[in-house]
């Protein structure tokens, strides 16, 4: 079985929906399945179907964030060499061409947030990145063509 890599948040925030999915959202949806079915004619209702729908999207949710859970490895950022960039590192990268600089975290794929700085491992940047070292430079293909960046530091 393949280790999931996950920040500690990452791993809390993956626990916290499988509770409210558990406990909030299948017990509401089991209550929605049995107002439409009292509704009559199944074969030609909507809320039922749409009611049932939800119950299987619930479930197999449920099924992903158990199997993540399960085979979760939790990294601690503390207790990571900061010599090169890895998984949960923050580092610091500068566009050559447009000499913007970014700050990123590396995490897992259900933490990614770019809004927060925040990208995936299995990203093509978060990929390009791993490894690297102050000084180097990381090219990467974007739709857009070609981009080009330099790790300024690892925070």
């Amino acid at each position: 079985m393949d280790r999931i890599p996950i920040t500690k948040q990452g791993y809390e925030a993956l626990q916290a929906e499988l509770k409210k999915l558990k406990s909030v959202d299948r017990p509401e949806n089991i209550k929605a399945i049995a107002i439409a079915r009292s509704h009559g004619d199944l074969s030609e209702n909507a809320e039922f179907d749409a009611a049932k729908e939800k119950q299987s999207f619930i479930q197999g949710r449920i099924g992903e964030i158990g199997y993540k859970l399960a085979n979760a490895e939790v990294i601690d950022p503390s207790s990571i060499n900061r010599d090169a960039v890895r998984f949960s590192c923050k580092v610091l990268v500068e566009n050559i061409d447009s000499e913007e600089e970014v700050e990123y975290q590396i995490v897992g794929e259900d933490e990614a947030d770019i809004q927060k700085g925040k990208i995936s491992v299995a990203s093509p940047l978060g990929r390009a990145l791993l490894g690297k070292k102050p000084g180097d430079e990381v090219v990467l293909q974007a739709p857009g063509g070609k981009r080009l960046y330099e790790v300024i530091d690892i925070l």
